[in-house]
């Protein structure tokens, strides 16, 4: 990454994370194809709803035969931490205009969330429109074209899951978790590593006791505040 905000940085800083998008889109595709879904559906859910994590979530529900309510509602919830990333990118976009910002936080993602953050590390904490939209549309597109060319490669595969395709979305979550870490140099890394094992204790424990959705909700609010708290007193 350098200190460049326009177009050309944006597109060249994003393209790694967009090669992820495509293995990662693809894997849902499969999935989602080999559980019912057209490839035409498929193409829909991501464009419209657009949220892997929910995504694969959806698919499950829908295979269960659960009702609309119990699908909005857990699609709520494990995209939840979507308000929270908008609240922390926010303040570097307030000079852009109302419905700039809107379009931004309608299509920002885990992956460009994190992209934006590490850029701050290179702009003295700037961000500009062009920079953030180029990111959020190009990882837009491939996700939605990605996910529906898995969708055409489906009948090929009737049962993804002994094959582990459900693990990359976690594993991009893990590539872009190291990411942050190594490129964030205004917190230090014992706060980081701190944080990172408090949720997955809670993460970990609270599996027994509250419904995954929920849970991956309440112990992002409280990473949240352990990060904060942590670095106040850390100096």
């Amino acid at each position: 990454m350098n200190g460049d905000l326009d177009v050309r940085s944006a597109a060249r800083e994003t393209l790694p994370t967009v090669f992820g998008y495509i293995g990662i889109a693809m894997a849902f595709g499969i999935t989602a194809r080999a559980n019912g879904l057209s490839v035409l559906e498929i193409v829909l859910m991501s464009m419209i709803t657009y949220a892997g994590s929910v995504e694969f979530v959806v698919v499950s529900l829908i295979v269960m035969h659960a009702g609309i309510g119990a699908i909005v509602l857990s699609a709520f919830l494990v995209n939840a931490r979507a308000i929270l990333m908008s609240t922390v990118i926010a303040p570097y976009t307030a000079h852009e205009s109302l419905w700039k910002n809107i379009w931004l936080g309608t299509l920002l993602t885990d992956e460009t969330f994190a992209l934006g953050t590490s850029k701050l590390n290179y702009t003295d904490r700037r961000l500009s429109f062009s920079w953030l939209n180029t990111a959020n549309v190009m990882a837009y597109v491939t996700w939605a074209i990605s996910s529906g060319v898995g969708g055409l490669l489906g009948n090929l595969i009737p049962n993804p899951e002994k094959y582990g395709i459900g693990f990359a979305l976690v594993a991009m979550f893990i590539g872009l978790l190291y990411l942050q870490v190594v490129a964030d140099k205004s917190i230090k890394l014992t706060i980081q590593l701190s944080v990172i094992g408090i949720v997955a204790v809670l993460m970990y424990f609270g599996m027994a006791v509250m419904p995954q959705n929920a849970l991956l909700l309440v112990v992002a609010l409280v990473g949240c505040f352990a990060g904060v708290v942590m670095k106040r007193v850390v100096k």
